[in-house]
This record gives structure tokens, sequence and C-alpha cells, in this order.
């Protein structure tokens, strides 16, 4: 299950740590079994097994195990509902950031994330240990974003671009879809031509040679300057 298609295949994932399991167990996700070298979770029986560290290391992917690694079956996907602001991906392809931005989207209340079909899974591994427990609280969907965009006309469609607006004197709608785009490239070309409002965050230092934002540290910069301004 360390594969998309094996997850995909037995429609199962993992997750390991205390943590991101007590998180998991206490949400809609349903358990399939759980591995653990102590009795600290509240687990049905039947699905929990007692293991030795020796062998929760040979199972587990981490480079030092945590107690424990459960197996949980993967939702079935429901209908996407489109309400106040939304995140949508295009491309994102590092485990760490996608697991970062479902949290991001937890902390300031984006109940709804729409992935391209080429972003990371988010129920690889890294992905479902980075967002620590948030993605039983975020609804997440993957869909062809280039068609899911050009058939929305509910959410004002806002990117982020270089040459975009000052996000701190822009006005957002609060029915808006924000998109960020891939690591290296941006916003790929077919999505910048459904985009109706860029924004942009603005450097303040001098310097040139400064590389551009982390994906998921502009998430953060976007989401806190939106919401300070709905709070006014």
């Amino acid at each position: 299950m360390s594969k998309k298609k094996h997850r995909s295949k037995t429609g199962l994932f993992v997750v390991e740590g205390k943590k991101g399991i007590e998180e998991l167990l206490e949400s809609n996700i349903e358990l399939d079994s759980l591995y653990t070298t102590q009795e600290i979770f509240n687990a049905p029986q039947q699905k929990t097994h007692l293991i030795s560290e020796v062998e929760l290391k040979k199972i587990s992917r981490l480079k030092t195990p945590q107690i424990g690694l459960a197996i949980f079956k993967i939702p079935i996907e429901t209908e996407i509902k489109l309400e106040g602001l939304v995140i949508a991906l295009d491309g994102i392809r590092d485990p760490g950031n996608l697991g970062t931005i479902i949290r991001l989207c937890d902390w300031f209340g984006v109940e709804t994330l729409i992935c391209s079909l080429d972003t990371v899974d988010c129920y690889n591994s890294k992905v479902v240990q980075a967002t620590m427990g948030s993605i039983t609280r975020v609804k997440i969907h993957y869909v062809e974003l280039s068609s899911f965009l050009k058939h929305n006309n509910s959410h004002l469609k806002v990117g982020t671009f270089l040459e975009g607006e000052n996000v701190f004197v822009s006005e957002i709608s609060k029915n808006a879809i924000v998109i960020l785009g891939n690591e290296a490239n941006g916003i790929s070309e077919s999505i910048e031509k459904l985009v109706e409002k860029k924004i942009n965050i603005p450097q303040f230092g001098n310097s040139k040679n400064t590389e551009s934002l982390n994906v998921a540290t502009a998430t953060a910069i976007l989401l806190s300057e939106i919401r300070r301004k709905e709070s006014y």
C-alpha cells in the first residue's frame, strides 16, 4: 500500500504514529487493522494485533517507528459541495506540501480542497502523516481541474501569479476558488486561461536572487490574509 496503484486496488491506506492513529480512530474513517507495540489505542480488539518493536520495524516505512501502524479504509468520495472559500491545487507533487496544505485548510476553516489528477495522492503515507489528523476533517476531491473550473459558475476563480494584484490590498469574494500551482512551474497555461482574478504575495526584500515562496508557505499567507479581511 506504499504505492497509489496498490491503495486504489485494495481501498486501504496506512497511518503511522500515535497522534495520527488516534485522530483517525476518532473519525468516521473505518479501521481495517491495527498493529501496535503497546495496548494504548481505543480500537476494536478483534482488529488490534500486539507485536514486538522488531516486527513493527519490519513493516514500518519510518526510520524510527512510532508505537504503531494502522490500516484504514479509504472513504468513498462524496459529492463536491462548494460553499465559501475553496482551495484548488494544480499539480502539487510534494507529499509534505500537500499534507501541510490540508492542515492549513483545517486551521483556516476551508472545508473543501480540490486537487488536479496529477497532484500527489492524499492517502500517500507521507501526506497522511504530515496532515497530523486534519485529513479526517477536510473534504478532498480529485478532478480533471480544467473541466471542473469551466463548469463552475458559483465561485470567483482566483490564481496566484507574479504579475497579480497585491493580495494585501486586493478584495477577494467570500465565494472564491483560490488556485495554487506546481512547485516548479506554477499554474499551468490551461488553468491560467480560466482564472478570473490574479493575485500575488509581494516581495519586500530587495534581492533578486531570493527564491519564490514554497507553495505551502504561500497558502498559509493567503489564507491568513483572506480570513483577516473577513473578520473586519
